[in-house]
């Protein structure tokens, strides 16, 4: 466990971090909105596509990441997509843990889609310098983290600017009309809900030859609990978000888990686990039961079933069945922009910077985190996890982000075998 200490350095370095780029961002009548990115995996690529999209007067002007042939590998993707708005030339290529410094200078708005160990650091920094920010979820992978989250989010809100959360079901037009109708009492009271994630492993990257082991991992940062968080707050968080929506923003009062590694051998699947389950008790009682898989060779099934007194929803499907049936008939997701959540949510994040009405998600972002978080350690350690022990804790998988660097120790190694070791539940300790 660590202490308060550990959260104060942590925002003294941010702070430090975005001294570099203290200029502020966005100037309301400017047609031009310089863009940069903070990681160059599929996930901010995605992003950036979006935003330019999004803007008419949105340039792409700087991008940031560990490895320099992914970002040259990315930028040429965008340029062929943008070569109107992408003007990334080599110097504002920035390969490095200390990368995402100099993508804040450049930018009047962020997009911070890499590991997420790094999101805290990052978004703290960058809207101390006074600039927007989109901040893919998970939005931190420990409770010192996410303590962060929520500075970083009320220092935007005194500065007037945009915070916009990765959790995208908030932008979903059928899930919005299902969770709306729940509210309204279309399935009676909230008896239960079910969440699952089940699907093949996600984003396998084998190690490149001239990587240092810490620049490898961070290139394969999604099999690394302590870049990643594992995959109860990195994937399964989507769920858990929309069960606490469902439940009006309330927080679990506290959950347990189980997990491990039953299937995945070799280096690439790193040190996380392969599977997880976890029980939480939200207020009056009400359980969620989460579910999420990585093995390949499965049943795959992603889904938010909701059961009430009256009846059942399955918001995925924007279905209610029971004594008020209802189908959603709206178009399809993936339609068109109008559709796209990913599109909409972008398209809300510039509307907002070019009307000066400041977009801010922190009401939810750093909750459903949290829950995502309690149920992920609980999962390693076979403990219950309370809310308010969740909370109250600084614990932080080590070491402190600011600290990362690629000539470092890393934090885990593999065996003989090129293993790497995973969290004993019943033994490891954690908070």
């Amino acid at each position: 466990m660590q202490s308060e200490n550990a959260r104060r350095t942590f925002l003294k370095a941010a702070a430090a971090a975005a001294a570099v780029g203290a200029r502020p961002g966005y100037l309301a009548g400017s047609d031009v909105i310089r863009v940069g990115m903070i990681g160059a995996g599929g996930r901010c690529t995605e992003a950036a596509t979006q935003a330019l999209n999004a803007d008419d007067g949105a340039r792409l002007v700087a991008m940031a990441d560990v490895v320099m042939d992914r970002l040259k590998e990315k930028r040429k993707l965008l340029e062929a997509k943008f070569p109107r708005q992408v003007g990334v030339n080599d110097e504002h290529l920035f390969a490095g843990f200390d990368a995402y410094k100099h993508v804040i200078a450049s930018s009047d708005v962020v997009l911070i889609a890499n590991a997420a160990k790094f999101h805290p650091l990052h978004m703290y920094a960058a809207i101390q310098a006074g600039k927007h920010v989109f901040v893919e979820k998970p939005h931190a992978i420990d409770p010192a983290g996410i303590k962060v989250v929520e500075a970083a989010c009320e220092l935007a809100r005194r500065k007037n600017l945009c915070v916009l959360s990765g959790l995208q079901s908030r932008y979903t037009p059928a899930y919005r009309e299902t969770i709306q109708r729940i509210h309204d009492g279309a399935i009676g009271n909230v008896v239960a809900i079910q969440e699952k994630f089940l699907r093949p492993p996600y984003v396998l990257y084998p190690r490149q030859p001239g990587l240092t082991e810490v620049e490898w991992q961070g290139s394969n940062q999604y099999h690394f609990h302590w870049l990643s968080g594992d995959d109860v707050p990195q994937s399964l968080v989507h769920n858990l978000d929309r069960a606490s929506w469902v439940l009006r923003g309330q927080a679990p009062v506290r959950c347990h888990g189980m997990g491990g590694r039953s299937t995945l051998r070799g280096e690439i699947y790193g040190s996380v686990f392969d599977h997880h389950a976890v029980v939480y008790e939200f207020p009056n009682g009400v359980p969620v039961y989460a579910y999420c898989r990585t093995i390949p060779g499965c049943y795959n099934e992603t889904s938010s079933v909701v059961l009430g007194s009256k009846g059942r929803a399955e918001i995925l499907k924007g279905r209610i069945e029971g004594e008020n049936k209802w189908q959603y008939t709206g178009p399809s997701m993936y339609s068109s922009s109008q559709t796209n959540p990913y599109q909409i949510e972008h398209n809300e994040l510039f509307k907002a910077i070019r009307s000066g009405k400041p977009l801010n998600s922190g009401d939810f972002m750093a909750r459903s985190t949290m829950i995502g978080v309690m149920g992920q350690i609980s999962c390693y350690t076979g403990k219950e996890v309370t809310w308010e022990q969740a909370t109250a804790s600084d614990f932080y998988f080590p070491p402190k982000p600011e600290d990362v660097r690629a000539d470092m120790e890393p934090p885990v190694k593999p065996d003989a075998d090129g293993i790497y070791p995973v969290c004993i539940p019943g033994v490891t300790k954690l908070i």
